[in-house]
Protein backbone atom coordinates (compact mmCIF):
# COMPACT_ATOMS: atom_id res chain seq x y z
CA UNK A 1 0.00 0.00 0.00
CA UNK A 2 1.52 3.36 -1.01
CA UNK A 3 1.92 6.27 1.39
CA UNK A 4 -0.81 8.90 1.72
CA UNK A 5 0.07 12.13 -0.04
CA UNK A 6 -0.45 15.60 1.39
CA UNK A 7 -2.97 17.56 -0.69
CA UNK A 8 -0.85 20.02 -2.68
CA UNK A 9 -3.50 22.76 -2.95
CA UNK A 10 -4.17 22.64 0.78
CA UNK A 11 -0.46 22.77 1.54
CA UNK A 12 -0.16 26.04 -0.40
CA UNK A 13 -3.19 27.73 1.15
CA UNK A 14 -3.00 26.88 4.87
CA UNK A 15 -0.41 27.04 7.65
CA UNK A 16 -0.55 25.31 11.03
CA UNK A 17 0.22 27.58 13.98
CA UNK A 18 2.32 26.55 16.98
CA UNK A 19 -0.82 25.93 19.03
CA UNK A 20 -2.20 23.64 16.30
CA UNK A 21 -4.80 25.97 14.81
CA UNK A 22 -5.04 26.39 11.04
CA UNK A 23 -4.40 29.82 9.54
CA UNK A 24 -5.72 31.01 6.18
CA UNK A 25 -5.69 34.20 4.13
CA UNK A 26 -8.90 36.16 3.67
CA UNK A 27 -10.78 35.87 0.40
CA UNK A 28 -11.47 38.63 -2.09
CA UNK A 29 -8.16 40.49 -2.24
CA UNK A 30 -6.62 39.17 -5.47
CA UNK A 31 -8.15 41.72 -7.85
CA UNK A 32 -10.94 44.31 -8.22
CA UNK A 33 -9.55 46.27 -5.25
CA UNK A 34 -10.58 49.72 -6.60
CA UNK A 35 -14.23 48.76 -6.14
CA UNK A 36 -13.69 48.05 -2.45
CA UNK A 37 -13.28 50.61 0.30
CA UNK A 38 -9.84 51.32 1.76
CA UNK A 39 -10.96 49.77 5.03
CA UNK A 40 -12.00 46.53 3.30
CA UNK A 41 -8.68 46.24 1.46
CA UNK A 42 -6.71 46.95 4.65
CA UNK A 43 -8.57 44.33 6.66
CA UNK A 44 -8.19 41.73 3.93
CA UNK A 45 -4.40 41.85 4.25
CA UNK A 46 -4.63 40.10 7.60
CA UNK A 47 -4.93 36.36 7.92
CA UNK A 48 -7.62 34.63 9.92
CA UNK A 49 -8.20 31.23 11.49
CA UNK A 50 -10.19 28.39 9.97
CA UNK A 51 -13.42 27.55 11.78
CA UNK A 52 -13.52 24.49 14.01
CA UNK A 53 -15.93 22.72 11.65
CA UNK A 54 -13.67 23.07 8.60
CA UNK A 55 -10.43 22.50 10.50
CA UNK A 56 -11.02 18.76 10.84
CA UNK A 57 -11.41 18.29 7.08
CA UNK A 58 -8.37 20.44 6.28
CA UNK A 59 -6.27 18.69 8.91
CA UNK A 60 -6.93 15.36 7.16
CA UNK A 61 -5.58 16.80 3.93
CA UNK A 62 -2.53 18.20 5.75
CA UNK A 63 -2.05 15.00 7.74
CA UNK A 64 1.37 14.20 6.31
CA UNK A 65 2.72 17.71 7.05
CA UNK A 66 4.33 18.15 10.44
Amino acid sequence: MPKMRTHAGTKKRFKVTASGKIKRSTAGNQHLAPGKTTKQVRHKRKSSLVTRVDARRIRQQLDQLK
